[in-house]
């Protein structure tokens, strides 16, 4: 089917608040440095449920929405050098393209390249792959993995080990990434460090074991879902804590529990008054507090100037760190040695008819991660 439209099936937003469509759409061939994926497996992410929900600025409809995906590249387009037909790969959200001054940058990972024309949910040349029922249909965070094929700028493909299983590992496109980068790139965590996590989730959970990996002492989780404790401490998490077992702040009782605070903590749930007690929880001197998760839009986060001036830092993340074209294979590489966990965060798996109730059991906290088979 190279050089020719492929009609597939793809999950559909129409509009926001509504459920997704299974729908027959259109899928064009690549153009000139892109690439054409068949996905395989896919991932439902809380970022998807808030651009779903209408509350994201950047939202933009009719849109094929999700950026957690693994699949086989189908075709390439003209100029492509480093992908083939029949590689294994992941879509990725945040490009490389090894040019810009971002990619040049060792202290960051934001490739700037086609980031205007991926924020409207359009190719880096202006326009569409996707058509349905005569309409134009929008790509999502440069990867629209709601489909059975989707088109991907080639500077947004992460290749991977062809041994790789792609209905766990579609999974590094976002969270698992996100949480472990977190934790050993943005905070950097040394061995003997007290960490505190707030939000017990997938990310949270992948926080946690980047946390053990660095070779943290004590790791607490934190959440007001009690049922999530077994698994945290599964991960890492030495001890848990529910914030609404206690008549004082949050912070001030992880200060007493760890004589001052802790030297790192991160936020996972995308709440500014959680963002709020991460920070002040944090170690007088040298605290780092990591902002994970974003909060919806305009929200501000708040504090008392004093607790920066007093040595803590407030820092954020975006998927963890990683320059993602180079790195996602490493990760492959880390779980194929057993060194991180990636099988243990997947606790659902739906068909793809079934794509509705993968959001029901994130909504309801039943689910670390659910995996859509395409």
């Amino acid at each position: 089917m190279a050089n020719q439209v492929i009609k597939c099936k793809a999950a559909v937003a129409w509009e926001a608040g509504k459920p997704l469509s299974i729908e027959e759409i259109e899928v064009a061939p690549p153009k000139a440095h892109e690439v054409r994926i068949k996905i395989i497996a896919t991932a439902v992410c809380h970022t998807d449920a808030y651009n779903l929900s209408g509350a994201d600025p950047e939202g933009c409809f009719p849109v094929i929405l999700e950026h957690e995906g693994a699949g086989i590249v189908e075709s390439v387009g003209e100029g492509v050098t480093k992908l083939k037909a029949g590689d294994t790969v992941i879509p990725l959200y945040i490009p490389q393209c090894g040019e810009c001054k971002f990619c040049l940058n060792p202290k960051t990972n934001l490739c700037q390249k086609i980031r205007v024309t991926q924020g409207k949910g359009l190719m880096p040349d202006g326009t569409s792959r996707f058509t349905c029922k005569g309409k134009t249909i929008l790509h999502y965070m440069g990867t629209s993995t709601f489909s059975e094929y989707t088109v991907v700028a080639d500077i947004s493909v992460a290749k991977i080990d062809p041994l790789a299983p792609l209905d766990k590992f579609c999974l590094l496109g976002c969270g698992i990434s996100t949480g472990y980068g977190a934790a050993v790139n943005t905070a950097k965590v040394e061995p003997g460090s007290v960490c505190a996590i707030f939000g017990l989730g997938g990310v949270g959970l992948a926080v946690i074991m980047g946390c053990k990996v660095a070779g943290a002492s004590q790791i607490i989780g934190v959440d007001i879902n009690k049922d999530k404790f077994a698994g945290a401490k599964e991960f890492g998490a030495t001890e848990c804590v529910n914030p609404q077992d206690f008549s004082k702040p949050i912070q001030e009782v992880l200060i007493e529990m760890t004589d001052g605070g802790v030297d790192y903590s991160f936020e996972c749930i995308g709440n500014v008054k959680v963002m709020r007690a991460a920070l002040e929880a944090c170690h007088k001197g040298w605290g780092v507090s990591v902002v994970v998760v974003v909060a919806a839009s305009g929200e501000e986060i708040a504090t008392r100037p004093f607790q920066l001036v007093t040595g803590r830092t407030w820092k954020g993340t975006a998927f963890g760190g990683w320059k993602s074209v180079e790195s996602v294979p490493k990760l492959v590489s880390e779980y194929m040695s057993k060194k991180i966990k990636v099988d243990e965060f997947v606790t659902h798996s739906l068909s793809f008819d079934e794509i509705n109730k993968a959001f029901e059991l994130m909504h309801s906290g039943k689910s670390i991660r659910t995996v859509v088979k395409i």
